[in-house]
C-alpha cells in the first residue's frame, strides 16, 4: 500500500515535525516525531496547536487522531527542569495545549503506539479517547518518583474522567505502570489496537458525524469544566497553590511543637534511678 499523502506538515524546533495525513474521509491524523521522546517542549506544543487550530479552520468538520512516530514512545511528558524554571511554560505552551484539545469542536483519539509517562499521559487524557498499542508501552503518572507535585488540571482531569477512584489512587500514590491490558481493565483507554482498530471504531461510532450540530466543544466545555476552570485561571490557581503551602507550613510547625512538647514532658516525668 503506497504511503498517505500529508495534507501539511509543520516544524517542531529542532529537527522535529507533525505531520497530518487523511487515512479516511474526513478523518484526520497527526503523527509527531520530536526525538527523542516528544518531550513537551513550548516548540512542540505551538506546532501542536497550530496543527489542531489548521485542522479546525480550514478542514471539514471530522475526527482527530493523534500518535507517535517513535514506536517507544506516544510522549515521555515534560522537560521537567525546564518547565519549573520557566514563568511561561505553563500558562503560555502547555496549558493552552490542553485546553484546546480538552474542548476541541470535534472528537479526539490519543493512539497511544509506546510509552506515556507523566505529562505524556495527562496529554493523552485531554483527548476525548484512547486507544493503546497492545504490544508496546506502559502508561504511568510517575511524579512521585522524581518529587514532582501534580498542578491542580493535572491532577482533576484524572479524578474527572477515570470510572474508578482506586485507579486514581494506585496512578498516583503508586506511581504504577499500566500495560495495554490493565490500562483498558481499569477504563484508563477505551480500546487496544492500532490505526486499523482505531478506524473501525471511528466508523462503528460515527464519530466523524459528531461535530456536524457545531455545539461538540461546547458541550465538552462544560463536561470539563473543573479542569478548564484550572487550565485557564494559572495565575489564580498558583496564588492559591501558595496560600495552601504557607498555611500547612504554619500547621507542620504547630505539629513539630507538640511533637517537642511531648518529648519534654516524656523526659520530665521519667523514671527517676
Amino acid at each position: 500500500m503506497p504511503p498517505i499523502p500529508a495534507l501539511f506538515t509543520l516544524p517542531v524546533d529542532p529537527k522535529g515535525s507533525i505531520v497530518c495525513t487523511q487515512p479516511s474521509q474526513r478523518v484526520y491524523l497527526l503523527t509527531f516525531d520530536s526525538p527523542p521522546d516528544n518531550r513537551l517542549t513550548p516548540a512542540f506544543c505551538t506546532s501542536f496547536i497550530l496543527a489542531l487550530n489548521i485542522l479546525d479552520r480550514r478542514f471539514p468538520k471530522g475526527t482527530v487522531l493523534t500518535t507517535s512516530a517513535i514506536p517507544k514512545f506516544y510522549s515521555n511528558g515534560l522537560d521537567y527542569e525546564s518547565a519549573v524554571k520557566s514563568k511561561t511554560f505553563f500558562p503560555e505552551s502547555l496549558y493552552p495545549l490542553w485546553r484546546r484539545l480538552l474542548t476541541y469542536p470535534m472528537p479526539t483519539v490519543a493512539l497511544i503506539n509506546g510509552h506515556a509517562f507523566a505529562g505524556g499521559l495527562m496529554t493523552a487524557m485531554m483527548h476525548d479517547y484512547r486507544f493503546m498499542n497492545p504490544h508496546r508501552g506502559f502508561l504511568c503518572l510517575n511524579e512521585l518518583e522524581f518529587g514532582a507535585p501534580l498542578k491542580p488540571p493535572m491532577s482533576s482531569i484524572f479524578r474527572q474522567k477515570l470510572p474508578n477512584p482506586s485507579t486514581y489512587r494506585t496512578m498516583v500514590l503508586e506511581a504504577k505502570r499500566f500495560n495495554a491490558l490493565e490500562a483498558l481493565q481499569e477504563g484508563i483507554v477505551d480500546g487496544l489496537g492500532m490505526v486499523p482498530e482505531v478506524l473501525k471504531f471511528v466508523q462503528e461510532v460515527k464519530l466523524v458525524e459528531k461535530a456536524k450540530s457545531g455545539v461538540y466543544g461546547k458541550l465538552k466545555m462544560e463536561m470539563w469544566r473543573e479542569t478548564r476552570g484550572y487550565l485557564e485561571d494559572y495565575a489564580g490557581s498558583e496564588k492559591r497553590i501558595k496560600e495552601e503551602l504557607e498555611v500547612e507550613k504554619r500547621r507542620e510547625g504547630k505539629q513539630e511543637e507538640s511533637v517537642v512538647e511531648w518529648e519534654h514532658s516524656k523526659s520530665r516525668n521519667g523514671p527517676k534511678l
